[in-house]
C-alpha cells in the first residue's frame, strides 16, 4: 500500500470514530429519564428522553426498564429531584444511573437538543 492509500484509510478510520463517539444521543444502550412534572416536560424536555416523574419513579420504573444493569441518566429542572431519583433507582437494584442534572446542562453535556412544545 502506498502512502496516499494509508492515509485515506487513516483519515475513514478517524472520522468513523469521531461521528460513533460524539453522541449519547445514538446509543440505544442508554435509557434517559426526565423527572419532572408534567407541566414541567410541556414545556420542553430532551429529544431522546422518556417522561417519569419522582413521585412515579418507584413504582413504574420496571415497567420502562426491566434491566437492573441498564445505563440511566436522570435529569429534572435543577438537578434536586435528579439526585432524589437516582438514590431511589439504585435502592431498587439499578447499577449504572447517573444524575446529569438540570435540563440544560443535561441538553450540553449529551449534545442533546431541547424540544419545545
Amino acid at each position: 500500500m502506498n502512502g496516499l492509500n494509508m492515509k485515506r484509510i487513516f483519515f475513514a478510520l478517524t472520522l468513523s470514530l469521531i461521528f460513533s463517539s460524539n453522541s449519547f444521543s445514538e446509543s440505544s444502550e442508554v435509557l434517559i429519564i426526565d423527572v419532572r412534572t408534567i407541566s414541567e416536560w410541556n414545556t420542553g424536555y430532551l429529544k431522546e428522553a422518556k417522561h417519569l416523574p419522582l413521585n412515579q419513579i418507584e413504582n413504574k420504573i420496571k415497567n420502562l426498564e426491566p434491566d437492573l444493569n441498564k445505563d440511566i441518566y436522570v435529569y429534572c429542572r435543577s438537578g434536586n429531584r435528579s439526585g432524589k431519583a437516582k438514590i431511589i433507582l439504585e435502592s431498587l437494584g439499578y447499577k449504572n444511573v447517573s444524575n446529569i442534572g438540570g435540563i440544560s446542562e443535561a441538553s450540553s453535556k449529551l449534545k442533546i437538543d431541547i424540544i419545545q412544545n
